[in-house]
């Protein structure tokens, strides 16, 4: 569904690339609304530059985090100060997940880079009893409803990028440089398939191209 024409898509794109912001770290607050305060072991699947993982230090004994990319880890590792409660591992979230179990388990933008069904079975095997999954995810444009929130979000994103830079032209945040890729699921696909791996689990779409999934193991 085209809703602005090439030129008009082309010039967003500069004025985007001039006042880049992260749309994951948008819902970070999020995520540690769905969090206890405190908790003893945590993971971050697909950590990046360790922005989320270092808010959970705040309220975690122990973070690890795992990224299967080796240079946004190392990246991870500089920023992060050496007293935090956090690790680092390059690691496939599949052949390579760290055993539990986990109080709190976190996805960001990253659940579309693997198999999903596969993933999620991995997060509730690892979640302990009582624990959290929040994922915030990706997912393809389908439905009415898919492209009328994409229309939403291109001023609204333009806007949040002009305020979170102050009006200045910027470079990209460290967290915007590790691999990306596009969705394949449809945001309807992705309902059906999680609440078959994770019964009661609560997903909805979000602006920025985003839907969240929480879910309580029992």
């Amino acid at each position: 569904m085209k809703i602005l024409s090439p030129r008009v898509l082309r010039a967003l794109e500069r004025f985007n690339a001039a006042y880049p912001w992260d749309h994951n770290a948008h819902y970070h607050r999020w995520i540690l609304r769905q969090l206890p305060r405190h908790f003893d072991l945590a993971l971050d699947v697909g950590s990046g530059s360790g922005d989320l993982a270092r808010l959970l230090a705040g309220r975690a004994d122990t973070v690890r985090a795992i990224d299967s990319d080796p240079v946004i880890t190392a990246q991870a590792q500089k920023l992060t100060p050496s007293g935090l409660p956090v690790t680092f591992t390059v690691a496939d979230a599949i052949a390579e997940f760290p055993p539990g179990p986990y109080d709190v388990i976190t996805c960001v933008a990253t659940i579309h880079h693997l198999p999903f069904t596969q993933a999620l079975t991995r997060f509730r095997r690892h979640l302990a009893p009582g624990g959290t999954l929040a994922v915030v995810g990706l997912s393809r444009a389908q439905t009415p409803v898919d492209h009328l929130l994409g229309a939403v979000a291109i001023p609204a994103n333009a806007g949040w990028g002009w305020l979170k830079n102050k009006g200045r032209p910027s470079q990209r945040p460290v967290s915007m440089t590790a691999p990306t890729r596009s969705a394949d699921m449809t945001f309807d696909d992705i309902v059906r398939e999680a609440r078959e791996v994770l019964p009661g689990a609560r997903l909805r779409r979000r602006l920025f191209w985003r839907y969240t999934l929480v879910w309580n193991q029992p």
